[in-house]
């Protein structure tokens, strides 16, 4: 984790930024990011099927949730105007204003298994109606990585079994591609 942190000061700076003025939010975001980045790349280090940019995966889980702080979380020490559910997309516009268009759609994208536009009109989220699925590699990766750690529970990693059962109610193709995801990243 050392060698990624390094070339990553701009990261730092980013969450600083914008946590400063919320220290228990931001530790929370810190602790949280550290354990979804050092789980995504040790599934990526172990699994010579897969190839990917591990210095970005480093950047973008560390920034991945840095939109909470717009939203109403108190028990996060978040305290904004927003439905929790809207940190994707409110952290992928705060990453697009530092110029930082890949990392965002890590943000944006790492909703549940991603939200389609079906999902967001059936469901009636406060979010924008565009396709907000991973696509690229290291998204899928990150998102997936980011379903074993609870903010509110930070320092335990939940089982494979107990990611499917938290998502369940998400219905047949959250399952699915969470098997596709298990499979893909841990075999």
């Amino acid at each position: 984790m050392e060698r990624f942190q390094e070339k990553s000061s701009f990261v730092f700076s980013l969450i600083d930024k914008y946590y400063d003025a919320f220290p228990k939010a931001k530790t929370i975001l810190l602790q949280h990011s550290f354990l979804v980045a050092k789980k995504a790349l040790s599934m990526s280090l172990n699994n010579k099927k897969i190839c990917v940019d591990e210095q970005f995966v480093f950047e973008a889980a560390m920034l991945h949730d840095i939109g909470i702080f717009l939203t109403k979380a108190p028990d996060l020490g978040c305290n904004g105007e927003f439905s929790y559910i809207c940190h994707g997309f409110l952290g992928a516009d705060l990453l697009r204003q530092e110029g930082l268009e890949r990392h965002a759609l890590v943000c944006e994208r790492h909703t549940g298994v991603g939200l389609s536009i079906e999902d967001i009109k059936r469901q009636q989220l406060p979010v924008p109606q565009r396709d907000m699925r991973p696509i690229s590699i290291e998204e899928q990766l990150i998102c997936f990585a980011d379903k074993f750690f609870s903010k509110t529970n930070p320092t335990k990693e939940k089982s494979f079994e107990e990611v499917k059962l938290s998502l369940a109610r998400f219905g047949e193709y959250t399952q699915v591609r969470l098997n596709d995801w298990n499979v893909l990243f841990n075999s």
